[in-house]
């Protein structure tokens, strides 16, 4: 899908003032940027690349930088980036359950599941020097945006309570993150983790769009019948 950029919703924020932030999908065309951000911030978390949520196999060849891209061009990494201006600021990482399957408290998740998402919420991650700026609310909000945009469905993330985690261990993003985007509890897998959910309807203009396309391709194909 091609990235399109989208100016952050301030009603969708808790903060009374925010910048003006954009929107955009990790993409070949996004990709320079989002590498600079990994860069700038040691490769996230030693050298992870935002691969720890895929299922990765181990090893350094070839590196992980190359095996994300990989993915990138093949659309198996999906993740909704927010931009100050050419500055990649944070993202939101999102997928199936099979393009992310390696979610924290995996064996406790699984003893209560009845059900598999359409949609998890992976990596929640903000650059040094901007955090407690809405950067994460505006990136998980754009990353709900982009699963309308893809056909909507059931959404799971895995947050943990902010003020009982430091924040550079709060891989799936802060519970309150969540709620205040209208996710609901509804299991606890781990000490400080919570199993939330939310119903993401399909974006109808896009669908409308879609149908339209559609319909114009098959009045074409009857007329040169």
């Amino acid at each position: 899908m091609a990235s399109r950029g989208r100016r952050s919703s301030p009603n969708r924020l808790r903060s009374a003032v925010v910048p003006e932030y954009t929107v955009k999908a990790l993409d070949e065309s996004t990709w320079p940027a989002f590498a600079a951000l990994v860069e700038r911030n040691n490769g996230i978390f030693g050298g992870c690349w935002c691969m720890g949520f895929h299922e990765d196999r181990k090893g350094t060849v070839p590196p992980k930088r190359e095996r994300k891209l990989a993915r990138v061009r093949a659309g198996t990494a999906h993740a909704a980036l927010v931009f100050d201006g050419d500055d990649c600021l944070g993202w939101c990482q999102f997928g199936s359950p099979d393009e992310v399957p390696r979610i924290k408290n995996r064996a406790a998740y699984e003893k209560g599941l009845t059900a598999l998402p359409d949609w998890r919420i992976a990596c929640n991650f903000v650059g040094k020097g901007h955090r407690r700026q809405g950067v994460a609310t505006t990136a998980l909000a754009g990353a709900l945006d982009l699963i309308a945009d893809l056909g909507g469905g059931r959404v799971e993330g895995y947050p943990e309570d902010a003020g009982s985690v430091p924040a550079g261990f709060l891989f799936h993003g802060a519970l309150s993150t969540y709620e205040g985007l209208g996710f609901v509890r509804d299991r606890k897998i781990g000490k400080h983790r919570w199993v939330v959910a939310k119903v993401v309807e399909p974006n109808s203009s896009r669908r409308s769009d879609a149908q339209g396309t559609f319909a114009d391709a098959g009045a074409t194909c009857s007329a040169r019948a």
